[in-house]
């Protein structure tokens, strides 16, 4: 396939309030990041701390487990807040799993500003496997 076309991403056009200079070409706003590498680790701890001890429920108590998902959905938008409280919307997606020795794996592909963030973690013991990704993507 000597001959294949390069693929790339369409041109993002420019943000509104972006500021036209002498040129005529927009200068964008000061950009904000949002520190994914914080939420990495805060996920990462409070996964370990949140399931470490935990068993996956019998069928009667499935509740716990919804309970579960919540509580951390909740905690890492929280810390997310926290760490940027303007600017941003976020999006916390928590998957929890019976772990019965399978296997798993997942990716995700994003056209997105690059002040735009991403972090996910796993968290995995004899019982069960929690997947954890939260979005930071910036909204002006």
């Amino acid at each position: 396939m000597a001959n294949a076309p390069i693929l790339s991403s369409p041109r993002t056009p420019p943000r509104p309030g972006s500021e036209p200079s002498r040129s005529g070409v927009s200068s964008p706003r000061p950009t904000i990041k949002f520190d994914s590498e914080l939420l990495k680790a805060y996920i990462k701890k409070l996964l370990s701390t949140t399931l470490q001890s935990s068993q996956w429920p019998e069928a009667k108590d499935r509740d716990r487990v919804k309970a579960w998902m919540k509580e951390i959905g909740e905690r890492v938008k929280e810390r997310m807040v926290e760490i940027q409280p303007a600017g941003f919307k976020y999006i916390v997606l928590t998957q929890i799993n019976e772990n019965l020795g399978q296997g798993g794996r997942a990716d995700m592909v994003c056209h997105w500003e690059d002040s735009d963030a991403v972090a996910q973690e796993v968290f995995a013991n004899d019982s069960l496997i929690c997947i954890c990704i939260a979005f930071a993507v910036r909204t002006h």
